[in-house]
């Protein structure tokens, strides 16, 4: 955690807006949250602590810190503010209110719109997989086929040429990808850590992940993402996973910018 780069601070405000538009359950339907210092009031009062865990108000708050990663309410409401200028946010609570409520604006819905369309711009396929010799086959006449036949530029961090940390470079690929391909498949040492921080940090970004997995090695899959439908492949039948590779991404995403040329 030390050694990977904050999140820039313009996009700590646009995940904001992603949360409160994921929380709001209706169009221009406001959600209200707690701070720490009304959980500090609460606890001088009397309340329980696991009381205050349960109230939607204060899980609320802490969501808005972990997506827009605020170590506290100063950093939180510093980035509302920067959203009110912008007039994508707006707070609608009474002044009788213990609680803040916000609501995300027409502006603001545009604004994730905008960034939403930046994002279908990109033609890369990001793949985060078990780097291995074993791996080779698969990547060769499966996994990087696959992607191409569905218009998309796959890209493996082990084969880009870089002076930058890895993790760093990793991170920015990521951040580029119009798509994220994890294959879960992995050796007698367990389960692959990398390809799972990949696949989560592309999660939190709206990215779409595609697993896949060697059968043999999907029975100790994470139970996290056990409800994710998975491609299961064979090293003997790469063609197959070629093809449900590329009609999983075209039917999840659609066609890439280099179909047509296919």
């Amino acid at each position: 955690m030390k050694q990977r780069s904050p999140m820039p601070v313009v996009d700590r405000a646009d995940a904001i807006l992603k949360y409160i538009q994921l929380k709001a359950q209706t169009l221009g339907q406001s959600i209200a949250y707690s701070s720490d210092t009304r959980i500090e009031d609460d606890l001088r009062k009397g309340k329980h602590f696991d009381e205050i865990l349960r109230s939607n108000e204060y899980e609320v708050y802490w969501n808005l810190l972990a997506y827009s990663e605020s170590s506290d309410h100063k950093e939180l409401e510093y980035l509302l503010e920067y959203l009110r200028k912008h007039d994508w946010f707006e707070y609608t609570n009474s002044a009788s209110s213990p609680e803040t409520s916000c609501l995300l604006t027409v502006e603001g819905h545009a604004r994730l719109a905008e960034i939403q369309a930046a994002k279908t711009d990109s033609s890369k396929g990001f793949m985060a997989m078990w780097f291995h010799d074993s791996m080779n086959d698969a990547w060769e006449n499966g996994f990087e086929p696959g992607i191409k036949q569905a218009g998309y530029e796959p890209m493996r961090i082990d084969k880009k040429q870089h002076s930058n940390k890895i993790d760093d470079e990793i991170v920015a690929e990521i951040r580029r990808a119009r798509l994220v391909v994890a294959d879960l498949t992995h050796g007698d040492n367990g389960v692959r850590g990398g390809v799972y921080y990949e696949a989560g940090f592309a999660h939190g970004l709206d990215i779409p992940v595609i697993f896949t997995c060697r059968e043999g090695c999907s029975e100790n899959t994470h139970f996290d993402i056990r409800q994710y439908n998975c491609i299961r492949w064979k090293d003997e039948d790469l063609e197959k996973l070629q093809k449900d590779l590329t009609n999983r991404i075209t039917a999840i995403i659609g066609d890439g910018p280099g179909r047509a040329a296919n």
